[in-house]
């Protein structure tokens, strides 16, 4: 049986998925964000997109049945199950160093999931300027319809709380536990996943 394996607070990783696997992330203390980003193993040009998932699925909140497909339109991951109040957001980038300056006016900056995620995917050879929109899990981002603000509410997760994927296409995955505190309720906390066949 999978073991989890635990990503430390405000850190990233990047592995393999084969086609047919499937991987789940797990919030272990609940209120927490992780950013997900696939890549095509075979060739990386090919990348998740919001922008063609959005558009085929009409909505914004997605959940158990939904696609996410890539830049080529064809279907990345699959999500199987949802363990979790199913609000995960697919409107934001990685939060990165620009981003604590900018927004938060941090005069030394961590380098967030973007820099996390970049390191993690260099050693497969991928640039960070190939970095996409990522998938943020367990993200409760709000859009008001008249005016179109966007907020980014404390995520509504319980200790455990987890979404399940299916890899359609061999993949490599970065995965974080999200470095901002706006996202994450106030405090940072560890993400753990599972790979399984």
């Amino acid at each position: 049986m999978a073991e989890n394996i635990e990503i430390t607070p405000r850190t990233g990783t990047a592995f393999t998925l084969n086609k047919g696997q499937r991987l789940t992330v797990i919030d272990p203390k609940g209120v927490q964000v992780s950013d997900l980003v696939a890549f095509n193993r075979h060739d990386p040009e090919e990348v998740i997109s919001n922008g063609r998932t959005l558009d085929y699925a009409s909505r914004i909140f997605l959940t158990t049945g939904d696609p996410l497909y890539s830049n080529r339109s064809n279907v990345m991951l699959k999500i199987v199950a949802d363990n979790s109040p199913g609000k995960h957001d697919f409107l934001l980038t990685p939060c990165s160093k620009d981003t604590f300056r900018i927004i938060y006016g941090d005069k030394e900056p961590h380098q967030g999931c973007f820099g996390n995620i970049a390191g993690a995917i260099e050693p497969y050879g991928i640039s960070p300027d190939r970095i996409p929109c990522a998938f943020n899990c367990f993200m409760y981002v709000t859009v008001d319809s008249e005016s179109g603000e966007l907020k980014v509410l404390p995520p509504i997760t319980k200790a455990g709380d987890s979404i399940e994927f299916v890899a359609e296409m061999d993949l490599i995955i970065a995965l974080t536990a999200c470095s901002a505190l706006q996202s994450n309720g106030g405090s940072f906390k560890p993400i753990q996943y599972k790979v399984s066949d």
